[in-house]
């Protein structure tokens, strides 16, 4: 996938997206779970990621399309077991990328005990842009993060309301597994996900990022 970064274009063709789950206090409440005491974390293909001003395909087996705005950290160089003081020299930069979830094959999924991956999987399931702000660019402590269906707010929040921080998150994903350049980490969604329809226009945005734009269509 293209994007920019500081205005040059470059392929951004990352090994894995990895997405962090309740990270804002608020949307676990709306969602009737428990905060983790560590972060939860749980895998999308990268055949899911589609660029700014793209299509999301609302999958004919699920009936329920949820968005979920999140703040994107895009992964310099090789990095494993980091600590938390060495993580900013390892960070490319960030983008705005919404984590696209098939809520109804979530929640039989959760009842049954078993993983995620198709709910969040399907392919377009990760539009990412509109840009890539580079890291010595941006403090990600307290930025606005919105998103908007068909020009009306669906969510409002801020980046100091995320319970784990851009650097506690890279840290402890990167003692997991190896982080490869130009992966992506996708820190989690503040309250108030809903659905999309057929038709419908969706702009994302972060103070300081841009605004990511996508239109939504129905399977045929």
């Amino acid at each position: 996938m293209l994007i920019t970064l500081d205005n040059v274009s470059m392929d951004l063709n990352p090994t894995k997206i990895i997405a962090v789950a309740r990270n804002y206090r608020e949307h676990a409440t709306e969602m009737k779970v428990e905060v983790p005491s560590t972060p939860s974390i749980f895998l999308k293909p990268p055949s899911a990621l589609v660029g700014d001003k793209s299509v999301v395909i609302l999958p004919s087996m699920s009936d329920r399309v949820e968005h979920e705005v999140e703040l994107a950290i895009i992964v310099k160089d090789r990095m494993h077991k980091v600590s938390a003081d060495s993580v900013d020299k390892h960070i490319l930069g960030y983008a705005v990328i919404v984590d696209v979830t098939a809520r109804d094959i979530q929640t039989v999924a959760k009842s049954k005990g078993m993983p995620w991956t198709i709910a969040k999987g399907f392919d377009t399931f990760a539009p990412l842009g509109p840009r890539i702000v580079s890291g010595e660019k941006i403090d990600t402590a307290a930025l606005s993060i919105w998103l908007k269906v068909n020009g009306q707010y669906r969510q409002q929040g801020n980046t100091n309301q995320m319970i784990s921080s851009v650097v506690q998150l890279v840290s402890y994903i990167s003692g997991i597994m190896t982080l490869e350049p130009m992966d992506i980490i996708a820190t989690g969604t503040p309250s108030g996900v809903g659905p999309m329809q057929d038709g419908d226009f969706v702009e994302a945005g972060i103070e300081g990022i841009g605004v990511l734009q996508f239109k939504v269509v129905r399977e045929a």
